[in-house]
């Protein structure tokens, strides 16, 4: 399109060249083959500017605007030394305390008693925990008939392994037939623990007195 737009300046310069070339009186300015070609190189750029302005201005692209980054903290670890509650570093584990069952001392089961009899009751017990009985531990009725008996404080420490002898003074209730009562051990937070073990006797029939008849005497 640009070499058109040269051959035409060319043609109409060399047309008023032509319709000058008649009139020698006049004195009309010459152009050079220099001057055409400015003329031709000035009209390319004019034509090559006209066309940059024409052509549409890029549309800026929106930068991307910067998302937030979570950020990793390290987990946090207790400096060496500092105090921390014991709850929060230990879980809960199972009574280190335990309690079997050794001998029947006195009174085994199925003795038969009179009403109101008084009696010790005596039993072998063994601690097989891994913590020693402290004083304080009581032995106490759970279930069943106490028989008149009181719960018992354990006066000493008991360490693991060793046996200990229990004893509790009872009295046989006044009621006949068979009578029972179980007790246990218990740690100083009220907590039970071993085997049970019990008394067990047989109150034999009760019978009433029996009244004097009386006997009328004659009137002389």
């Amino acid at each position: 399109m640009q070499q058109i737009k040269i051959t035409l300046i060319v043609t109409m310069v060399a047309l008023v060249l032509t319709a000058c070339g008649g009139n020698q009186a006049a004195q009309t300015p010459t152009i050079s083959v220099s001057d055409i070609q400015t003329m031709a190189v000035s009209s390319f750029v004019l034509g090559l500017t006209q066309t940059a302005e024409a052509m549409p201005s890029p549309i800026p692209t929106d930068t991307p605007v910067p998302t937030n980054t979570i950020l990793a903290f390290s987990t946090f670890s207790p400096i060496s030394g500092s105090t921390t509650p014991g709850a929060l570093l230990t879980s809960p584990t199972a009574s280190c305390y335990g309690l079997a069952f050794a001998n029947v001392e006195t009174i085994p089961d199925g003795t038969k008693m009179k009403a109101g009899q008084k009696f010790t009751k005596s039993w072998t017990v063994q601690n097989t925990g891994s913590c020693g009985w402290q004083a304080g531990f009581k032995f106490t009725l759970i279930s069943g008939n106490p028989m008149g008996g009181s719960t018992l404080t354990l006066p000493i420490v008991v360490s693991p392994q060793a046996q200990y002898q229990i004893s509790i003074p009872m009295i046989a209730p006044a009621t006949a037939g068979e009578v029972k009562g179980t007790w246990r051990m218990e740690d100083a937070s009220n907590s039970f623990f071993g085997e049970s073990i019990w008394v067990d006797i047989v109150v034999e029939g009760v019978t009433g007195t029996k009244t004097p008849s009386v006997t009328a005497t004659p009137t002389p």
